[in-house]
């Protein structure tokens, strides 16, 4: 098709219908995915990170070095992998858990193995801000590695979290569009099979515009939360 001719009257009332149609329900079904996927990857990565920050040679509660190594060429390893490729890859364990490696559901878990590499990371990096002062004055009361990390690291490090689960939220928010190439649902797959795939640009468009929209609004929120947790702007 001309693209020149992909916005004639005809062209945008078609799409116009296919946006009435279709995107309240491919919306949700992204909304869904992209929560579900950020908790699981959530619960998954914060603990990891956790591991990281205080396993470390110089944390709270060294761990063999061999494992700590281990844990950290696994991560990078995954962090490595193009999403779309890591599609393909976790097919079997897809099949393993949901039945299927075709459909919405069924993305979850591609999206999850991909993202809570990135969400330990992320982990990991938040709690490195905490104050070493902190730290040292709970240890010189008596405080357990895990009060320590409970009870001074991770309430110290909220705001960092929160900002970070927003891009991460984000994240799988874009990874999701890729998803629609392979059957998963949502907005991405709409952009690619009656978007591009049909040379529906209109319609394609308008899908980047609720991608951005949405990316947009959990900013939002994220930044929002953030403020609200972060005490230095109480004072």
């Amino acid at each position: 098709m001309n693209f020149s001719t992909a916005f004639t009257p005809e062209k945008l009332q078609e799409a116009w219908n296919i946006i009435i149609r279709d995107f309240p329900g491919e919306i949700w079904a992204t909304l869904y995915v992209t929560i579900l996927s950020t908790l699981f990857a959530i619960i998954i990565g914060l603990p990891l990170g956790c591991v990281l920050v205080a396993g470390d040679a110089k944390g709270i509660r060294p761990l063999p070095a061999w494992l700590m190594t281990l844990l950290n060429i696994i991560i990078n390893l995954l962090r490595s992998v193009p999403f779309l490729i890591l599609i393909v890859m976790v097919i079997p364990l897809t099949r393993l858990i949901i039945g299927t490696s075709v459909g919405t559901v069924a993305s979850i878990v591609p999206l999850v193995v991909a993202a809570f590499p990135f969400v330990a990371r992320l982990v990991e990096s938040s709690l490195r801000e905490v104050n070493p002062n902190i730290i040292e004055t709970a240890q010189s009361m008596g405080a357990t590695p895990m009060q320590i990390l409970t009870r001074v690291m991770l309430p110290e490090a909220v705001p960092s979290l929160i900002t970070n689960f927003t891009l991460a939220i984000t994240t799988i928010l874009g990874y999701t569009a890729m998803s629609g190439a392979i059957g998963g649902g949502g907005i991405g797959k709409v952009a690619i099979t009656i978007g591009y795939q049909r040379y529906r640009y209109a319609v394609l468009y308008a899908c980047v515009v609720v991608l951005v929209l949405m990316v947009q609004a959990f900013q939002l929120v994220g930044d929002f939360l953030a403020r609200k947790a972060d005490k230095r702007l109480k004072k």
